[in-house]
C-alpha cells in the first residue's frame, strides 16, 4: 500500500514539473517570414531503340523522332514558385554506329523556344554512356516554362551497315530536378 502511495505522489510531482517547465511565449509573426525551398525530382522521357529498328525492309532509316508531352507548367502555383531546373540526359549506346541526339523544346504553337544537342559515339565493345545536363535559370527558365513538348530526334551517323539482325540498342533516360522557393 505504501508503495502505491509513493508512486502516486512521485508521478503527480513529475507530471506537474513537466507541465510547468515547458512554457514560453510563441511568436506567431515568424510564420510571415517562412521560406520553403522544396526540390522535386521526376522522370522526363525514356526510350529504348533496338538496332534493327533503324532498318525497314532492308533499308537503313537514319532518323527516329519522338515528342512526348511535357505539360509540367500548367499549374499556376508551380509557375509562380519555380526558380531553377536541371534537365539530365543519359544515353547508353551498344550499336556500332554513332548518333546525334537533338532536342527541340516546343511551345503551345509548336515553335522552338530552346534547342540542345549532343554526340553519342559508336559502341566499341566497352560501356558507352554519355550524359548531358541543361540548367535553366532566370530568362532561360522563362523559356522552359513555355515548353509543352520536347522533340527528340535521334540521327544515325555513317558507319558499318546495319541489318534487321544487327545487335545492340540505344537508350535515352531523361530526368528533371525542379527547385522551388515558396515565401
Amino acid at each position: 500500500m505504501k508503495r502505491f502511495g509513493i508512486k502516486k505522489i512521485l508521478g503527480s510531482a513529475l507530471l506537474l514539473l513537466i507541465a510547468f517547465s515547458c512554457t514560453s511565449d510563441l511568436d506567431y509573426d515568424q510564420l510571415e517570414n517562412i521560406k520553403l525551398e522544396p526540390v522535386y525530382v521526376g522522370n522526363l522521357a525514356y526510350f529504348d531503340v533496338l538496332a534493327n529498328e533503324f532498318v525497314t525492309s532492308g533499308v537503313e532509316q537514319n532518323v527516329k523522332y519522338d515528342a512526348p508531352i511535357f505539360d509540367l507548367f500548367n499549374d499556376a502555383f508551380f509557375r509562380k514558385n519555380f526558380k531553377k531546373a536541371e534537365l539530365f540526359f543519359e544515353v547508353d549506346n551498344s550499336i556500332t554506329r554513332a548518333y546525334t541526339v537533338d532536342m527541340v523544346f516546343l511551345d503551345g504553337n509548336k515553335q522552338a523556344v530552346h534547342t540542345a544537342s549532343f554526340f553519342v559515339p559508336a559502341y566499341t565493345g566497352v560501356v558507352n554512356k554519355v550524359t548531358k545536363t541543361e540548367v535553366f535559370e532566370n530568362s532561360q527558365l522563362d523559356l522552359l516554362k513555355r515548353t509543352i513538348n520536347i522533340a527528340f530526334t535521334l540521327t544515325m551517323l555513317p558507319g558499318p551497315a546495319l541489318s534487321e539482325s544487327s545487335p545492340g540498342n540505344i537508350k535515352l533516360r531523361a530526368g528533371v530536378t525542379a527547385y522551388l522557393v515558396i515565401e
